[in-house]
């Protein structure tokens, strides 16, 4: 098995292609975002999907379960006013209400776990719908 970090507050092990991912996201910009996802019988936390560079905000929004929790990282790039172009990597912890209840119990217990492995997260966001993780709330925090 490669290697895995633990997560001591709740005996959760996040994977190496996890870490990898995510750097290969914040240095080389080959990942516009990556979906995480708690794997309860192995208790890993695994790569869920990996969406590429030409993808946007919209393709991760909808790669979201309706019923279920994630973990996400997305690399927002946009201009400040003074014309510089800038990039913000925002944490989202995604806990629908359609969700069970045991599931939003482990991924909110395991989510400052993960965020100390994905070292270089700006913001954090936390929805339970689309409308607490729309572009606006993004395009607000990042300023």
């Amino acid at each position: 098995m490669a290697m895995a970090f633990k997560m001591a507050t709740t005996g959760m092990w996040v994977t190496e292609e996890c870490k990898n991912s995510f750097m290969e996201m914040k240095w080389k910009k080959v990942h516009r975002y990556i979906v995480f996802k708690i794997d309860e019988k192995s208790r890993l936390v695994t790569v869920d999907k990996v969406g590429g560079p030409g993808e946007g905000y919209d393709d991760l929004a909808a790669s979201l379960p309706n019923d279920d929790c994630r973990y996400a990282v997305f690399d927002f790039d946009f201009v400040t006013v003074d014309n510089c172009r800038k990039s913000k990597i925002f944490f989202i912890a995604w806990s629908p209400t359609a969700s069970r209840i045991r599931a939003k119990m482990l991924y909110a217990t395991s989510k400052d776990g993960l965020r100390r492995v994905l070292d270089g997260i700006h913001y954090e966001v936390q929805a339970t719908d689309p409308t607490e993780m729309g572009m606006d709330v993004i395009k607000d925090r990042a300023k």
